[in-house]
């Protein structure tokens, strides 16, 4: 069993890193053109707070080294996404994620790792960062739903990646065989929603990824 968890723990790793690079291209536009468009903050600001939490659970929880390691490299990822945020986005965009990074990212996340360290341990510890990352996970895994209902809307797939939504797919369902199996509570119900929300944007992918002719050659609404 520990094998088969191991195993599945460095799949869940590859996986995990293809769905942190994903963006990559969204930031790549952004750089060229030098500006953010019309693209939001938030869930970048939310993943790096999240991957923060699970590379701390993972080092304070005896044996999760692969939760720890994975998250460690998102971390890095998405605080190199927040940067280029605030470095391209209009002042005031700027001004709103460099706030909500120093609130979430500074604040929040120095709050509970200390108070963490400071009032609680063993166990407590690990339930506390495990329930915070949950919800954390929630957020992450749900963030790119904002965009069904304009991809519904607009009968288009233009604002929902296909490749966010495949690695959303493919991480949650991962993540939940190997929380299944180590018995962590605390990755299994985000992952497995994950893995249900990840099908969910599939589907609707499959059904609007091919728009009549008229449609392709309507302006988009939304960046």
């Amino acid at each position: 069993m520990d094998k088969l968890s191991f195993i599945i723990g460095v799949i869940g790793n590859i996986i995990s890193v293809l769905l942190f690079l994903s963006p990559l291209n969204t930031f790549i536009r952004i750089v060229r053109k030098k500006s953010t468009d019309g693209f939001e903050s938030m869930p970048y600001v939310c993943t790096l707070l999240s991957t923060c939490l699970w590379t701390y659970y993972g080092i304070i929880r005896p044996g999760a080294l692969l939760v720890a390691t994975v998250n460690g490299f998102g971390a890095l990822v998405e605080l190199v996404y927040v940067a280029l945020f605030i470095t391209f986005a209009p002042p005031t965009m700027k001004a709103k994620t460099a706030k909500l990074a120093a609130i979430l990212d500074v604040g929040f996340l120095g709050a509970v790792i200390l108070i963490s360290n400071l009032m609680l341990e063993g166990e407590t510890r690990i339930n506390m960062i495990g329930t915070i990352g949950a919800g954390l996970n929630i957020i992450m895994y749900g963030s790119p739903l904002v965009a069904l209902k304009t991809v519904i809307k607009t009968r288009s797939v233009e604002y929902m990646p296909f490749l966010l939504s495949l690695f959303s797919f493919l991480n949650g369902g991962i993540w939940t065989v190997y929380a299944a199996l180590v018995k962590d509570f605390f990755l299994l119900v985000p992952n497995a929603i994950g893995f249900i929300l990840g099908t969910i944007q599939l589907v609707v992918y499959v059904c609007y990824m091919n728009p009549s002719k008229e449609q392709q050659y309507n302006e988009p609404l939304i960046y």
